[in-house]
């Protein structure tokens, strides 16, 4: 999205938005919900592949991959959204150094 000046927000008298205003607008919604999507899943599998710590090894295999593919697509999906740095979210949701390992392997 533009960056815009104060007072530059696009919107016609009335409180009407412009054509390039209100795409922004709808794009910038299309981007968080994707990105929330993209986070929701990456969550649920970072959370089957904890809960699976005592299953076998290949089960525990197959989880560590749908996660990395649920994590590389959300890092992706938050890089397009401009957040560049991944420390914070590695950290907060204790991605598995088994899971970032395959992050970029691809």
């Amino acid at each position: 999205m533009g960056l815009r000046l104060p007072g530059q927000t696009g919107a016609m008298p009335g409180g009407r938005r412009t054509g390039v205003a209100q795409l922004d607008y709808e794009l910038a919604g299309e981007m968080a919900t994707s990105l929330g999507r993209a986070g929701r899943k990456a969550e649920e599998k970072l959370a089957r592949l904890k809960a699976a710590e005592a299953e076998g090894e290949e089960a525990r295999a197959r989880l560590v991959e749908e996660a990395a593919q649920a994590v590389h697509a959300w890092f992706i999906q938050r890089e397009l959204c401009g957040m560049r740095r991944h420390e914070g979210v590695i950290r907060d949701h204790a991605i598995p150094k088994a899971v970032l390992a395959r992050l970029g392997a691809r």
